[in-house]
């Protein structure tokens, strides 16, 4: 049991700068307060026409679990997914509660509004008073 102390993981999290390529910062620990579907849906409150390889590379998970947690957004009625030729764009239902009996009495719009910028949660606040893009 002797031997040198094991060193602590590191997460790579991304930090928006004013240039479009992120900035990843190392953080100590396994674990962050909020789930992959979160960090999904707040690339798509930023970029409704992100691609699935660019969320995958900011999320930190595969392109195959980008799709699955967006099937789940979609199915949970939290996104709409509009097909505009080869690529997808993204709308927000900003007034979908939170799924957590904890926190079932907020909305997504709350929860974005708490991470994103202020210009940023305008700009969602706006789109999704637009109307539907079909």
């Amino acid at each position: 049991m002797s031997g040198t102390p094991k060193a602590p993981k590191t997460v790579e999290t991304f930090k928006t700068t004013t240039t479009t390529k992120p900035v990843v910062e190392k953080t100590n620990g396994s674990w962050t307060f909020l789930s992959n579907h979160a960090h999904v849906l707040v690339c798509l409150a930023r970029d409704p026409d992100m691609r699935l390889r660019d969320i995958a590379e900011r999320v930190g998970i595969t392109e195959r679990g980008v799709f699955r947690v967006i099937t789940e957004l979609e199915q949970g009625g939290v996104i709409t997914r509009v097909k505009e030729g080869r690529r997808n764009h993204y709308r927000i239902n900003v007034l979908a509660p939170l799924r957590h009996h904890l926190e079932s009495e907020r909305t997504v719009g709350v929860l974005l509004h708490l991470l994103l910028d202020p210009d940023e949660a305008v700009r969602l606040v706006l789109a999704s008073s637009e109307p539907s893009r079909h």
